[in-house]
């Protein structure tokens, strides 16, 4: 009888280590740890400019989201998305960046169709920004994977969403940054 019983459990503790492994934590950054510091070609309006993550900190958080490939629908779903919400970000202090594997080139274009002239979306071709944000998907890592972060002035993530549909990103991350600390969120 005992036997049965050792491989029930032995069968109930493979599966839920394969589920684990089926759902991996997906940010390595959590709520709270310190984020890497970057800056990185990006464009706004068609003309490109170097970013500066550090220098946005300093004039209050900062809302980072990954996305896999420009001119994609979803992503420009997203773009749009963030690009209609700029102005409430900014009403609390907060700025938007984009960041993908794309080239500049690919970006700048992006960056007036899809972003609309309103927020910067940067190029990491060497992926080191995706991959030091653990932003690069499992699947298909040529891509970024879409992956939202709200970063306090002190550089610490605030909030966290991961999700490859696009509707939640933008009201995720907008309540996140509106339940900032009023001295953080309007630095």
């Amino acid at each position: 009888m005992a036997r049965p019983i050792l491989s029930r459990i032995a069968l109930m503790t493979a599966l839920a280590g394969l589920c684990a492994l089926a759902h991996p934590a997906w940010a390595a950054l959590d709520i709270g740890d310190p984020v890497p510091r970057f800056t990185a070609n990006a464009a706004l309006g068609g003309k490109t400019f170097r970013y500066s993550l550090a220098e946005a900190l300093a004039k209050g958080p900062v809302v980072l989201y990954f996305f896999p490939a420009a001119d994609s629908n979803d992503c420009s779903i997203e773009a749009h998305a963030f690009a209609e919400a700029v102005d409430q970000f900014a009403a609390l202090g907060a700025t938007v960046i984009g960041v993908s594997a794309d080239d500049i080139d690919t970006l700048s274009k992006f960056s007036v169709k899809s972003c609309q002239n309103r927020f910067p979306v940067a190029s990491d071709e060497a992926k080191t920004v995706i991959n030091g944000f653990d932003a690069l998907m499992q699947t298909r890592p040529d891509f970024a994977n879409r992956l939202s972060y709200v970063i306090s002035p002190d550089g610490k993530v605030a909030y966290y969403y991961q999700n490859l549909n696009p509707d939640k990103h933008v009201e995720r991350t907008l309540s996140a940054v509106r339940a900032l600390p009023k001295a953080t969120a309007a630095k």
